[in-house]
């Protein structure tokens, strides 16, 4: 087993580029399943998440090549299969992506339920009922989806929340369906654009014609291309609070002012230091005065993202002031509370009062555990110390870190797969930008 150990008095430093974004990367080794030609996609991190979907496609038969220059070549001609192994679905939840382009191109798909998640639990049941509104005649026995269509046809249909899986889901399915398909209440967020790029690239037609409404005119036959992927703006995030929270001076290449101002809102807000080199490239920095405090609300695209919260609430342990961060997306995203009140930060859970939770929140209200809380109070000026961790998801794995890095004495980090499913040698990269971190092995 693997963990991390870091040693205080890190402040970062220096230049980094971010990777190529992980919620892209992720959907386009699926684009590939809609063509028998090569699709290449350049850009694209090392991480396991990726590996992980490529491992998905190849049980189908597709061969996936990945490249030391950080390019993926895929090629859907080799597709042999409908059928995704029971192991695979409760891996990743981009198992009920595929069954889209499956019935596609076999009219037919079986598919697990994702991550073993009951319907639901996540917004899976939406991408279902998506798909049936296309044609799909589809069944649910003893952990998979059973689907049929002899052709999908194009339809309107409309989320009752926001999901960005479930959008790209009705995408990969439209392209190649019948007529036209208009999604309403559709993701903005750009990851969304950065896959329709791409599937424009292959011969489709797809275009937002409003903010939350994307329309698909279904083409009969898709094609190969290449392209490359947008980077990634959590990972910019994270590096950019790591440099103001450790009192660094950080320049992170990939960084775009448009897909980040929100959090650039925020930073201004508080005091923090940085500055716009040009339109991939920003200066982050502590500034000499103490960072406020502030009140954060996460919600989707373009408001304050809730991956970015759990980083954020890191930088606001060094506020001067108390701070507020309330999660309004998923029911579950302070897993790292617990975590950071062995080293001392002073963070305690509450719930707001909201009028109308079920319609107020972008989750299924039903589904929220008794005793949680959705949002949390943290006091600034908070000295961090030394702890043994463990990491719970990706997200709050890349806080632990951060919080390790502001800490005093050495801290060891435990979980680390998870970080790595979304951070590229994320412990090397660090390194070079001044933290003291080390991966170790534990041969007990």
């Amino acid at each position: 087993m693997q963990f991390l150990k870091i040693k205080e008095g890190s402040k970062l430093k220096g230049e980094i580029t971010v990777s190529g974004a992980k919620n892209v990367a992720m959907k386009v080794v699926l684009a590939g399943l809609l063509t028998d030609k090569s699709v290449e996609i350049g850009n694209i991190p090392q991480i396991t998440s990726v590996e992980g979907t490529a491992e998905l496609v190849r049980c189908l038969g597709v061969k996936v090549t990945s490249k030391p220059d950080h390019t993926l070549k895929i090629e859907g001609g080799s597709l042999n299969s409908h059928t995704v192994p029971l192991a695979m679905g409760g891996l990743f939840r981009t198992a009920t992506m595929v069954m889209g382009p499956l019935l596609a191109r076999f009219g037919k798909a079986v598919v697990p339920n994702p991550g073993g998640c009951r319907l639901g639990k996540r917004p899976v049941d939406w991408h279902i009922k998506g798909l049936s509104k296309m044609g799909a005649s589809i069944k649910y026995d003893e952990g998979f989806f059973y689907a049929t269509a002899h052709r999908l046809k194009g339809t309107r249909f409309k989320f009752d929340k926001n999901t960005h899986t479930g959008t790209e889901t009705m995408m990969l399915a439209a392209v190649l369906a019948d007529g036209e398909t208009v999604i309403e209440n559709a993701a903005m967020e750009p990851e969304i654009d950065d896959l329709m790029k791409l599937l424009n690239s292959m011969g489709a037609r797809i275009k937002r014609t409003e903010s939350k409404t994307i329309v698909v005119y279904g083409v009969k036959k898709m094609t190969g291309a290449k392209f490359d992927i947008m980077p990634d703006r959590n990972e910019a995030v994270t590096f950019a609070v790591g440099a103001v929270a450790t009192g660094g001076d950080l320049v992170i290449r990939g960084a775009r002012k448009k897909e980040l101002s929100t959090f650039l809102g925020k930073l201004a807000e508080i005091g923090a230091g940085f500055e716009i080199k040009d339109d991939e490239t920003i200066r982050f920095y502590r500034p000499r005065k103490k960072i406020k405090a502030s009140r954060v609300t996460t919600s989707p695209h373009p408001g304050f993202m809730t991956d970015w919260q759990a980083p954020w609430a890191i930088l606001m342990t060094q506020a001067d002031g108390i701070s507020t961060i309330h999660e309004t997306v998923f029911e579950d995203r302070f897993s790292y509370v617990s975590e950071l009140l062995k080293m001392g930060a002073d963070i305690e859970g509450f719930s707001p009062k909201v009028r109308n939770p079920k319609k107020f929140y972008n989750f299924n209200w039903s589904d929220r555990k008794v005793n949680t809380y959705q949002a949390i109070r943290i006091r600034g000026g908070s000295y961090l110390h030394e702890a043994f961790l463990e990491m719970t998801d990706l997200r709050a794995g890349a806080t632990l870190i951060l919080a390790a890095l502001l800490a005093t004495g050495e801290s060891i980090i435990y979980g680390i797969d998870h970080v790595d499913r979304g951070y590229e040698n994320i412990d090397l990269r660090l390194k070079k930008i001044g933290a003291d971190i080390e991966r170790m092995e534990d041969n007990t």
